[in-house]
């Protein structure tokens, strides 16, 4: 297993230009890694990654989720080879179901989601690995398919899960699982309880917000599972305070915690910052 990491997210909230240069400022600052989703109708995860690891130098870079009903498994494929040939090492891709209603309003909805997920997550691995692949599946139909770029190394492949079906397929099939803001160190554990894998990344979003309104803010985001109440669920507070907080998500068995600033943050220069100069060190 990896040595833990930690992350900030570029929220999709901000205008693409934006999220290159903040990108870059954390990258000078040492941040471990950025990262991304993709929300509808916001900016396009894949573009959006492309920029970030244009403008940085070390910075690692998470995408998490991609939506699975957007994309043809051998486009998605066909994107991931390229970033991770003239990035490499320096990307991992998280695939998810999707939000229903956003699918639904886009005429992507599945009638199975998790058919859909597994389908095109088995046929981008075998994809970017550098297989020929034909399938006929319920929803990813391939014919005699093969990638002419292909990566050096396949980047780490993860999916963004939270039922227990999702989860034990993440535990399955990938790399790692991607656990969402409002997760609590007691809803990893049950999260690792449904994944059931040895060697297996679990990074976890944490809203975090710095000063003294923090706890009223990240609270107001956080919407808790299986009833665990938001004040288990965000770090908030001084650098000490969070980096604290950040403990208890990796005691509890995340290898990585990517600390997600509220959408209100107010600056989120000073975020980035904070995190870096003062979160970071006090930690492994």
């Amino acid at each position: 297993m990896s040595t833990p990491r930690i992350g900030v997210v570029l929220r999709p909230e901000l205008p693409p230009e934006d999220l290159a240069e903040l990108a870059a400022f954390a990258d000078q600052l040492g941040i471990d890694e950025a990262w991304i989703w993709e929300d509808c109708f916001l900016s396009g995860g894949v573009a959006v990654a492309a920029q970030i690891l244009a403008s940085t130098k070390t910075m690692a870079l998470g995408i998490g989720v991609l939506p699975t009903p957007m994309r043809n498994s051998a486009i998605a494929a066909m994107e991931i080879a390229a970033i991770a040939r003239v990035h490499p090492g320096r990307l991992r891709v998280g695939f998810g179901h999707g939000v229903q209603s956003w699918m639904k309003q886009i005429g992507a909805k599945a009638q199975s989601p998790l058919t859909l997920l597994r389908e095109q997550f088995t046929a981008v691995g075998r994809l970017l690995r550098g297989e020929t692949v034909t399938v006929s599946g319920r929803y990813v139909n391939l014919d005699d398919v093969i990638l002419r770029w292909p990566p050096a190394a396949v980047p780490p492949l993860l999916i963004g899960a939270t039922g227990p079906k999702t989860l034990a397929l993440s535990g399955e099939v990938a790399d790692g699982t991607i656990l969402s803001g409002g997760t609590t160190p007691d809803g990893v554990r049950r999260a690792l309880g449904h994944i059931a894998a040895q060697d297996h990344e679990v990074i976890v979003y944490l809203v975090c917000a710095f000063g003294r309104d923090s706890r009223k803010r990240a609270v107001a985001e956080v919407v808790s599972a299986e009833g665990d109440s938001p004040e288990e669920a965000v770090a908030v507070g001084t650098a000490a305070d969070v980096a604290a907080a950040v403990r208890r998500w990796l005691d509890a068995g995340a290898t990585t915690v990517v600390l997600q600033p509220t959408a209100d943050e107010p600056d989120i220069r000073e975020f980035i910052r904070t995190v870096a100069q003062d979160v970071q060190p006090l930690l492994p």
